[in-house]
């Protein structure tokens, strides 16, 4: 069957349609706050919502930094991470950090919620740890990272974890 041009026509003219709504889309979701939606049902002790959905187009410069971090602790550079807590106030900390890490190492995380409060972002995780690091038995838990921004740059400020 020959298409005549009406046919060419209005193919066409969907074609555009369609493109002038996808990039309409997502200039939409460019101007959209990091967290999309939060679900309606919280954790009832800390209150985090049980799910997030997160926009695909946030920046995740902060959350490369917060993973950079939580791996250098799963594969047991803890000390070399947290070296510059070691000079000021946080020294009992990190080493506390450090110890537990070791005694209860992360296995996986992914992004529970989402917190901005320029400066500061803070990052909260749902972790799977190991019971204890000869054991193959894991535990879920909720951990956060927060970063500070300083000149562009994400810094990891604190980090927070019930072990």
């Amino acid at each position: 069957m020959p298409y005549s041009k009406l046919h060419i026509g209005i193919a066409v003219g969907l074609a555009v349609l369609m493109l002038i709504v996808f990039f309409g889309y997502l200039i939409w979701l460019n101007n959209q706050p990091p967290v999309l939606a939060r679900s309606e049902t919280h954790d009832p002790l800390s209150g985090i919502p049980d799910s997030i959905k997160l926009n695909p187009l946030r920046d995740r410069s902060s959350e490369r930094v917060a993973n950079r971090f939580l791996r250098a602790l799963r594969e047991g550079k803890c000390k070399q991470e947290l070296e510059s807590w070691e000079k000021d106030y946080r020294r009992k900390y990190a080493s506390f950090i450090c110890d537990s890490e070791t005694e209860h190492p992360l296995v996986s995380w992914e992004v529970a919620e989402w917190e901005d409060s320029p400066p500061l972002r803070m990052l909260r995780y749902r972790g799977t740890r190991r019971a204890s690091p000869g054991q193959k038995t894991t535990y879920t838990e909720l951990f956060s990272v927060t970063l500070d921004s300083r000149d562009g740059d994400w810094i990891v400020t604190k980090y927070e974890a019930i072990y």
